[in-house]
């Protein structure tokens, strides 16, 4: 902001200059000729001053508005992979197998309460309390009912919202080693040049370098890891808000 306000300053001083340089020293006839130059001058600066302070007001408005649609299938990809992973254990490693899953899956609901009984200890050669906790099997819902209700969202879920070229989310999955542990993880993303394909190249590149707790990080818009043991996105908290209201 402050370059530019340099900038304006700046033409405003060369335009007086020119004007009184104009008006001293050249002709009459060619004055005309001049103003009107410096009029249609003047419009171009003016729409090239405006524009370069309306065009990052516009990007953060068409950013925001896309990764708001994106963030909100990334989280509808996070939900139905850590239903799978409820089920079998870890993730699915692709698409289809996840959108068959969620048509056909089913969780099992159950409850679990402590109970006790008497037991006869032989050391003690008395019967004495022991504790334990039952589970009981209540039913089961389907994934479906349970996620999505009487939506079909999921179906189309591997689709990029706002890709020119139809693209589709890259998602793949792993079991990894955590100190001795073998460890489900999954990620899914797509980069932010898919998303903002037609927006300005400069505004662009600025977006994909962002390292902040207030931007999405980096050039992709990702949820997921590959290397830890995490489903968190890299969007900032207020993407969640969104969802909320």
């Amino acid at each position: 902001m402050l370059n530019l306000i340099l900038i304006v300053v700046l033409i405003c001083l060369v335009t007086i200059g020119l004007v009184f340089l104009i008006d001293r020293f050249l002709p009459q006839k060619v004055k005309p000729v001049l103003v009107i130059l410096f009029g249609i001058l003047s419009i171009y600066l003016g729409f090239k001053i405006y524009d370069s302070i309306n065009a990052p007001i516009e990007f953060n408005k068409v950013r925001n508005e896309r990764f708001t649609q994106v963030i909100n299938k990334l989280k509808d990809i996070r939900d139905s992979q850590e239903a799978y992973k409820t089920v079998n254990g870890k993730y699915a490693g692709d698409f289809e197998s996840l959108i068959k899953f969620i048509d056909t899956g089913n969780y099992t609901i159950t409850t679990q309460r402590d109970s006790s009984f008497m037991r006869y200890d032989r050391a003690y050669q008395i019967d004495m309390q022991q504790d334990t906790i039952i589970i009981d099997t209540l039913g089961t819902v389907q994934v479906k009912d349970s996620l999505f209700g009487a939506d079909d969202r999921y179906k189309t879920m591997m689709n990029v919202p706002y890709a020119q070229n139809n693209e589709k989310f890259e998602m793949k999955a792993d079991i990894i080693d955590k100190s001795g542990y073998k460890a489900p993880v999954f990620e899914a993303k797509v980069k932010k040049e898919v998303v903002l394909y037609d927006q300005p190249e400069d505004l662009l590149e600025k977006e994909k370098s962002y390292q902040s707790v207030e931007e999405v990080n980096g050039d992709e818009i990702k949820v997921g890891s590959l290397t830890d043991v995490s489903t968190n996105g890299n969007w900032p908290p207020i993407y969640d808000r969104k969802k909320n209201n």
